[in-house]
């Protein structure tokens, strides 16, 4: 597994962690940081705070786009695991779509339910065929 792979599930481990707990996800970031349990690698930052920072327009895009699903109703990892895959896809120049959409169907397959890589796939995938506006 790649470091940019392993920066990505760290970051769902961040992403998810804390919105089970109710935790705002930079304040989780940061707290293991200090701790000296932060992520070693600085592309999990970038992430987390890209996620945080972009999600109200991230959550929208998929509430649009995840056709009879409410974000609520998605399984925590599918949801979180398409927040860094729509960051990526929008506001991350240096990864190609195609690698962004890969790699999250590679971390539901691994995480999630059967149902799941099709599911992102799909969502990511009419995302980076219709380049939404990331600003909105």
């Amino acid at each position: 597994m790649g470091a940019r792979s392993k920066a990505r599930k760290r970051a769902l481990d961040l992403l998810y962690a804390s919105e089970l707990r109710g935790e705002d996800p930079v304040r989780a970031l940061d707290r293991a940081i200090a701790a000296g349990e932060g992520p070693t690698n600085e592309y999990t930052s970038f992430l987390v705070r890209g996620v945080a920072e972009h999600q109200q327009r991230i959550d929208q895009l998929l509430a649009q786009y995840s056709q009879g699903w409410s974000l609520e109703r998605m399984p925590a990892v599918d949801r979180n695991v398409l927040r860094i895959g729509m960051f990526e896809v929008l506001y991350v120049d240096d990864v190609p779509g195609a690698v962004a959409v890969s790699e999250a169907v590679a971390l539901v397959r691994e995480l999630s339910t059967d149902d799941s890589p099709q599911f992102v796939n799909g969502i990511l995938g009419s995302i980076l065929r219709d380049q939404p506006s990331p600003e909105g």
